[in-house]
């Protein structure tokens, strides 16, 4: 680390197991804001909760605008309870739709398992029929 405070490209893609070009495309939509020394960007402790919200919020589905929207919030003044609050409320309506989801893809493997079932039996009788023709 350049020092306690800070570190470069390298040392966060290598701590949040990202690429540079992650790092830049955020950078790109206002997500983060690196100290720029010339071609060099450094990464203040700022820089590295906001990533860490924002690789957490695209790990439950969360769109790049609703986090960013979300992070604006945090100066809003009122202890952050706009944004927990706001936070809160998209997370349940992720939440419900995670668990549709769930219930969607399981209905369809279940419906899959009955296929096969059908298949196996289907292919083991045309077996059965081969022999006794033999």
């Amino acid at each position: 680390m350049t020092t306690e405070s800070t570190m470069t490209i390298r040392e966060m893609c290598d701590a949040f197991d990202v690429t540079p070009r992650t790092l830049r495309f955020y950078e790109s939509k206002e997500l983060i804001f690196p100290e720029r020394q010339g071609q060099k960007r450094l990464y203040h402790r700022r820089d590295r909760a906001r990533l860490k919200l924002i690789l957490r919020g695209k790990r439950f589905g969360f769109s790049l605008e609703e986090i960013r929207q979300l992070l604006d919030m945090y100066h809003m003044g009122d202890q952050q309870q706009t944004q927990l609050t706001e936070t809160y409320r998209i997370a349940r309506e992720r939440l419900a739709q995670m668990e549709q989801q769930r219930d969607e893809l399981n209905e369809a493997i279940d419906e899959l398992k009955e296929q096969l079932a059908w298949g196996d039996k289907m292919i083991a009788s045309m077996g059965q029929k081969k022999r006794a023709a033999e």
